[in-house]
């Protein structure tokens, strides 16, 4: 039997489908999907960790993680990745009411996603180019002076892990309304095609980072190898 919720270093993993995760995060709060070689600085960066203790649903993104839990846990779960859970949820029958804001890390990926989000019929969407944010405490009220001015009902954070769930967090936290604010990472950019070409088999198989490395060894490469290290997490937890 499968657990429900995975408490490992009082992060909290929802091991649900798409349904109910979906019905967690849609009134409101941050959903994360921390990857491997991510959640292998808990230990030694505490901002990004208290992002992730503090989100209100937590995603089994990592294969890696997930077998590792089975090992070392005894807990039998079911990797459900940001990748899969963006592409469901970007698929779902919105009314064209519902408005949509993305963070982007750049002008080039910024109009892919509006591009794709458009193709989506998804088209009252805005988007905003996130700045170079400080790694010891984020701060942008621009931001939240556009957030607050649009009113949208989702928030797609389309940033680097560290720095997008502690983001999410500042804007929880300084929002002047309940906003769902998704912490999907590279997701949106393997739908548009502008990062590896990832897919459902892939994904289902554990073998994103694979892919992900031959196609950008320089970038990946050392990541994979990051990710290693998280054995040692498990063994002093």
């Amino acid at each position: 039997m499968e657990d429900d919720i995975i408490v490992f270093k009082k992060i909290k993993f929802h091991n649900y489908d798409f349904a109910k995760l979906f019905s967690l995060i849609n009134e409101g709060g941050y959903l994360v999907a921390p990857a491997a070689s991510a959640l292998t600085s808990i230990n030694n960066d505490y901002k990004y960790y208290e992002s992730l203790v503090n989100s209100d649903v937590a995603i089994l993104d990592s294969g890696f993680f997930c077998i590792l839990l089975r090992i070392f846990k005894g807990k039998k779960v079911t990797k459900f990745s940001g990748y899969l859970f963006l592409k469901n949820f970007l698929n779902l029958k919105f009314n064209k009411e519902t408005k949509f804001f993305c963070i982007d890390p750049n002008l080039e990926e910024s109009k892919a996603n509006s591009l794709y989000l458009n193709a989506k019929n998804i088209t009252n969407n805005k988007s905003y180019i996130a700045p170079a944010y400080n790694n010891k405490e984020i701060i942008d009220k621009y931001l939240l002076e556009e957030i607050n001015k649009f009113q949208p009902k989702y928030i797609i954070i389309n940033l680097g892990g560290g720095t997008q769930e502690r983001l999410a967090l500042y804007i929880k936290k300084n929002c002047s309304y309940k906003v769902s604010i998704l912490c999907t990472g590279a997701a949106i950019s393997f739908l548009t095609k502008k990062q590896a070409p990832i897919n459902d088999l892939i994904d289902k198989l554990y073998l994103g980072w694979l892919v992900r490395t031959l196609y950008n060894p320089r970038k990946f490469l050392l990541r994979t190898i990051k990710s290693l290290s998280l054995i040692n997490l498990f063994l002093k937890n």
